[in-house]
């Protein structure tokens, strides 16, 4: 597969909206390696420690743009300059708590520049793009069941509800400009949303994560972990796992297979569907040290129950989970303490071991 990903991505422009975000920047990494050119579109990195800064991206990727994904006119004179043969937009507010101090910025944000970036993709005629939202979209009845693609869509809290909003408003454009019935007819565009569980993996410092705060906790402050729901169920996976889902939908997008126009799930297999009590126990074994307490927040509602149902990227895509929750962690963990403990060069060299050893 990574030969057959490796020929179709070498060569090809790329945009990625929110490249100095944790998944953007791995995105980017993978498709440098793959020899891509790749071009990026995001705010600064908001963290003091960020992927995009350890790595040197700055100067490695093609061409670096900071904007505002809410500034249709400038990101569409990117798309106009740079003509990318696909799109990956990744650009958001990401994060729930954020989303309730801030909800018209996580709406203007994750809604306006999602339709900011269909519209540059049908005006500039882009024949592939792959919208990312979130396992959160669905109207979540706190079920032990798997969520479909085709399931409710809802959302509690602003940023699970804009990221509803965000596939919606990815579903009236594929329905009014971007029928796949009509392609090669009115049109030469493919359009998708990929929805991902709970991802984890090197590099991410956002706040408010289980994986970062664990990190921070457990390896550079040495102090005892807060924790607001232990016995949350995600579905838990490596960042290696939708990002390989998004990139063979784009090549089949951008291959013109019908199929692939519309809404995908890139969950875990359902035995790593596994609690935030559960995770915690294999960080702490991997790591051998840590410690940690309960502290709930009642104000701030987050679902309890969240699954995916990923048969249909297993059927269509012959997309599967490689690494179980076992080894997501350890590699997780293998990454920060890498971090932490050794050299940058260590580093570099870790993050593309693990870029190989996933992709062979």
């Amino acid at each position: 597969m990574s030969a057959e990903l490796n020929k179709f991505y070498c060569n090809k422009k790329i945009l990625v909206t929110g490249h100095t975000g944790f998944k953007g920047a791995w995105l980017t990494k993978i498709l440098q390696n793959f020899g891509a050119q790749v071009s990026g579109y995001s705010l600064e990195p908001n963290t003091d420690h960020n992927l995009f800064s350890v790595w040197g991206l700055t100067d490695s990727i093609d061409h670096h743009i900071i904007g505002d994904i809410r500034d249709y006119k400038k990101f569409d004179r990117v798309v106009n300059k740079y003509q990318p043969d696909i799109v990956f937009h990744l650009a958001a507010q990401p994060l729930v708590r954020d989303s309730y101090d801030n909800p018209l910025y996580t709406y203007e944000t994750n809604v306006m520049g999602t339709a900011h970036v269909l519209e540059s993709i049908r005006q500039n005629k882009i024949k592939a793009g792959v919208i990312i939202t979130t396992d959160k979209v669905y109207k979540n009845f706190e079920r032990n069941v798997a969520y479909k693609e085709d399931n409710q869509l809802g959302g509690h809290d602003p940023y699970s509800n804009s990221k509803a909003c965000a596939d919606l408003v990815t579903d009236s454009y594929i329905k009014s400009f971007f029928d796949p019935a009509h392609y090669d007819k009115h049109h030469r565009s493919m359009v998708a949303s990929a929805r991902a569980g709970n991802v984890i993996g090197g590099g991410d410092w956002a706040k408010d994560r289980l994986i970062p705060d664990a990190m921070r906790a457990f390896l550079a402050d040495n102090k005892r972990l807060v924790i607001r729901s232990p016995r949350a169920i995600r579905p838990w996976q490596h960042v290696f796992e939708p990002l390989h889902g998004y990139l063979l939908l784009a090549q089949q997008l951008y291959e013109g297979n019908k199929a692939a126009v519309g809404a995908w799930n890139f969950g875990p297999h359902d035995e790593d569907m596994q609690s935030v009590e559960d995770v915690l126990g294999l960080i702490i074994k991997h790591l051998g040290r840590g410690k940690y307490i309960v502290r709930g927040d009642k104000i701030k509602h987050e679902a309890t129950n969240l699954k995916l149902d990923n048969t249909k990227a297993k059927k269509i895509l012959g997309w599967q989970p490689r690494y179980n929750l076992h080894i997501a962690v350890k590699e997780t963990c293998c990454w920060y303490e890498g971090y932490y403990k050794k050299s940058p060069k260590f580093i570099h060299k870790l993050t593309d071991k693990q870029i190989m050893e996933y992709f062979k």
